[in-house]
């Protein structure tokens, strides 16, 4: 059986993986969180007491490593759900730093590809794309602007209970992120060469879901997406 893969690719808060979520529950694709991963190791480098900007500490932790995701996208550190202390305050501030390492990349990136080979996906991150998946069937680079993406993560914060950082504080610190993202040495952010942009800034999530598989549709023609979607 034919897998197919669905990578979309952007900057933090652009609304990745609410979108990622809602196609992969149409097309009864897994869908993989990537971020949510990076975070897990960020979360154990801050329990264990190191140094998130380290490379000797991030790949003290590597050897042992244990990260999964269930089919509803929760990510279990050592079989231990984790998917809302990752979001808080602390894990979100060392993200970029715990997981610039190369080694800590290839880790993810190993676990990541092993996912997509047994069955279809829809993966979401920053270099799903360009190094992940190259070959994913779709590419999507979702972006937004900078005050569009912090007002998503301010409301998502106040829904979810994530956070007490100020729209402002957000916006500070997603805009930091952006620069390390983009200028880090290993698996940048950036566009793959044949990704297709969608900016999202002014669309609901039931928007950017419907793009996304419109687009899917387009790619894998009209007998296949009957398949997969018989219901449509």
């Amino acid at each position: 059986m034919e897998h197919y893969a669905i990578a979309i690719d952007g900057p933090a808060a652009s609304g990745k993986s609410t979108a990622a979520k809602g196609v992969a529950k149409a097309l009864s694709f897994l869908y993989v969180d990537t971020g949510a991963m990076y975070r897990a190791f960020t979360l154990l480098m801050l329990e264990k007491g190191k140094d998130c900007a380290s490379r000797e500490d991030a790949l003290s932790l590597l050897p042992s490593l244990e990260i999964e995701e269930d089919e509803k996208g929760r990510i279990y550190l050592f079989g231990k759900d984790v998917s809302s202390r990752v979001r808080e305050d602390d894990v979100s501030k060392n993200v970029s730093l715990a997981c610039a390492h190369k080694e800590v990349r290839e880790k993810m990136v190993e676990i990541q590809r092993k996912m997509a080979s047994t069955r279809s996906v829809v993966m979401d991150g920053r270099d799903i794309g360009t190094v992940v998946l190259p070959n994913a069937t779709l590419k999507i680079y979702q972006v937004a602007s900078v005050e569009a993406r912090a007002k998503r993560r301010y409301e998502e914060n106040l829904q979810k209970g994530f956070s007490k950082e100020s729209l402002e504080e957000i916006k500070q610190d997603i805009e930091q992120r952006d620069k390390i993202d983009s200028t880090r040495a290993n698996s940048p952010l950036k566009q793959a060469e044949d990704a297709i942009l969608l900016d999202t800034s002014d669309l609901t999530i039931e928007e950017e879901i419907h793009e996304i598989l419109v687009l899917f549709h387009k790619k894998v023609g009209e007998e296949t997406w009957k398949h997969l979607v018989p219901s449509h």
